[in-house]
């Protein structure tokens, strides 16, 4: 994936951040040469990998399968200085786009619409050894609980949420014609490396072509502190 594109991707989700009122911290504006003068203090945006986010993952499909975020607070399983048990995402979607079907073998969600088109969830729960169960899944969205069949697709407009429970398989697409989305992610805390469990295997962060200079450090990026 090139820089650029990388680029061209951050600002277009800081616009439809900025269109919905949302307003971002601190860390979420700084440039690269803001971070080489960022000390330890503020170890947990880099320990946490808070801040700016791509994936494709892995596939090179970034317009069809992926979405650019920002995680914005987390805590971390694996340092025990780091005692939040909470995390919250921005996602951004566009129309075209979609995120592949996967489960979490321990962390609950809410997935919110926060404004822009509208997105649709499809669910499935999980059979024992990780394939599409045919039962029926239960759905909790905004305090109202009901039963689908597998396979269904629950269709969030802006403001709705849906709570996705530890093994419910989800995945998410924007409805065709309604513009891009900004989702919203509260949960448990995040660990990408060890809790995600995606029907079929793929990557995480892209492979970068460094064609222009970063508008901002992705998470994987930051410079170590002095």
């Amino acid at each position: 994936m090139k820089r650029s594109k990388i680029n061209a991707v951050i600002k277009d989700m800081e616009k439809l951040i900025k269109d919905h009122g949302f307003q971002l911290p601190p860390f979420c504006k700084w440039t690269p040469e803001d971070w080489n003068e960022k000390g330890h203090e503020y170890d947990e945006i880099r320990d946490n990998m808070l801040g700016w986010d791509i994936t494709d993952y892995g596939l090179g499909k970034f317009d069809e399968v992926g979405f650019a975020l920002i995680t914005l607070r987390n805590g971390n399983l694996k340092m025990d200085k780091y005692t939040k048990t909470y995390a919250e995402k921005l996602l951004m979607v566009n129309e075209g786009q979609m995120a592949p079907m996967h489960f979490h073998w321990n962390k609950m969600e809410d997935i919110i619409n926060r404004g822009g088109g509208n997105v649709l969830i499809t669910v499935y729960n999980s059979t024992e050894d990780g394939q599409f169960a045919d039962t029926d899944v239960t759905v909790n969205c905004d305090g109202r609980e009901f039963t689908v069949k597998a396979g269904t697709q629950i269709r969030l407009t802006p403001g709705e949420s849906i709570t996705v429970y530890p093994y419910m398989y989800h995945d998410f697409h924007v409805e065709e014609g309604t513009g891009a989305v900004l989702l919203g992610e509260v949960s448990m805390c995040n660990d990408d490396e060890n809790d995600n469990r995606f029907y079929e295997p793929i990557g995480r962060f892209p492979e970068i072509e460094e064609d222009e200079p970063a508008y901002r450090l992705l998470c994987n990026e930051y410079p170590k502190a002095e």
